[in-house]
C-alpha cells in the first residue's frame, strides 16, 4: 500500500511484548534464543550496533551452526571484500545474508566503509530441519540491486509481489522501512505469517501505541494487518513476520538446533573448522577482511 493518510484506528495489532534490550558496549542485544527468541522463531535473535565505523572490525571471528544471519544497516556502510563476491559496500537497503548450516566462522567479513558510523541490525534466523545440517551459503548485496516497494526494500522473502533476491528458506519476510514525516503505511502479511515483531532504528511510530527508537516489540498472534504512521520526523524501521517455527529450540553457544542430534553434529562440525583456521590463521598476516570460514 502507498504511504498515504491511512488513520490508525484501535483494530491495528496489539503490541504483546516490548523491550529496550541489555546494553553491551556499542551493541545492544534486544532478542535472544534464551528470551524473545522463543516467542518470535524462527527469529531468535536480534542486535541492534552502534558507533565508529570500526565497531564491526572489533568483532571477533566466531562460529555458527543451525541459523542464518542477516545484517542491514540504517545509516553508513559497511565494506565486504570476498573472493566470490568480490568487493564493494553493503549500506542503507542493502544486506549481507549467511546461511551457516551445518558450520561457518565468521565476524571479519566486513571492515569499515566510507561513514565515520555505523547503524544496523544482525538477525538470527533458525533454519528448518532439512538445512540446519546443511551447506552453507552467503551473499553481499548492495542497495542498488535490492529490490524496493513503496518506502520498503524487501531484504528477505516477498511483499506486494516484490521477491527479494536473498536465498532465504521460505515462510519469512524481513522489511527495511523508512516513512517520512507524519505519513501511514499499512503492512500486510503473507498467509500463514502469524509472528510478528518490529524494531525502530529511527524516529516513533503510532500503531496501537508508540513505539520509539531503539525499541523492539512483538505483536499478538495472527494475520490481520498491522497499520502504522510516523510521528514529526522521518521513522527507519524493520519489520519482520514468518509462519512460525515448529519446534523447540535447542541452544548452544553460537548454534539454535532443532534437535539434540542435530546440535550434537552441528557443535563437533565447528570445533573442526575452528581447529583448520587456527592452522591457517598461524600461516598468514592478519587482514582486515577475512572470507567466512567453512
Amino acid at each position: 500500500m502507498s504511504t498515504t493518510s491511512l488513520s490508525i484506528e484501535n483494530t491495528s495489532r496489539k503490541i504483546e511484548y516490548r523491550t529496550r534490550g541489555t546494553g553491551h558496549g556499542p551493541i545492544v542485544r534486544l532478542m535472544s534464543p534464551h528470551d524473545y527468541g522463543r516467542i518470535a522463531k524462527p527469529f531468535v535473535f536480534l542486535d541492534l550496533f552502534e558507533g565508529d565505523a570500526a565497531v564491526i572490525e572489533r568483532m571477533p571471528m566466531h562460529p555458527h551452526s543451525g541459523i542464518a544471519t542477516v545484517t542491514v544497516i540504517t545509516e553508513g556502510d559497511l565494506r565486504f571484500d570476498d573472493p566470490i563476491s568480490g568487493s564493494g559496500f553493503i549500506g542503507y537497503g542493502g544486506v549481507e545474508w549467511m546461511r551457516a548450516g551445518g558450520g561457518v566462522w565468521h565476524g571479519k567479513e566486513m571492515s569499515a566503509g566510507k561513514s565515520q558510523r555505523v547503524r544496523g541490525y544482525q538477525l538470527w534466523v533458525a533454519l528448518p530441519a532439512e538445512l540446519e545440517n546443511g551447506p552453507v551459503d552467503s551473499q553481499y548485496i548492495e542497495a542498488a540491486e535490492m529490490p524496493k516497494t513503496g518506502p520498503a526494500y524487501v531484504i528477505v522473502g516477498e511483499h506486494n509481489g516484490v521477491k527479494s533476491p536473498v536465498r532465504a528458506q521460505p515462510g519469512l519476510n524481513y522489511l527495511l522501512v523508512t516513512l517520512p514525516p507524519n505519513t501511514a503505511w499499512e503492512y500486510v502479511p503473507p498467509a500463514g505469517h502469524t509472528t510478528l515483531w518490529m524494531s525502530v532504528s529511527r524516529g516513533n511510530l503510532h500503531s496501537s501505541e508508540v513505539v520509539a527508537a531503539g525499541e523492539f516489540v512483538i505483536f499478538e498472534s495472527g494475520e490481520h494487518a498491522l497499520q502504522l504512521r510516523a510521528g514529526n520526523e522521518d521513522a527507519v524501521f524493520v519489520i519482520g513476520s514468518a509462519i512460525p517455527h515448529p519446534h523447540d529450540l535447542k541452544l548452544g553457544n553460537y548454534s539454535v538446533h532443532t534437535s539434540d542430534a542435530a546440535l550434537r553434529l552441528g557443535e563437533e562440525k565447528i570445533k573442526d573448522i575452528g581447529r583448520r583456521l587456527q592452522t591457517e590463521m598461524l600461516n598468514k598476516q592478519a587482514h582486515t577482511s577475512i572470507p567466512i570460514f567453512k
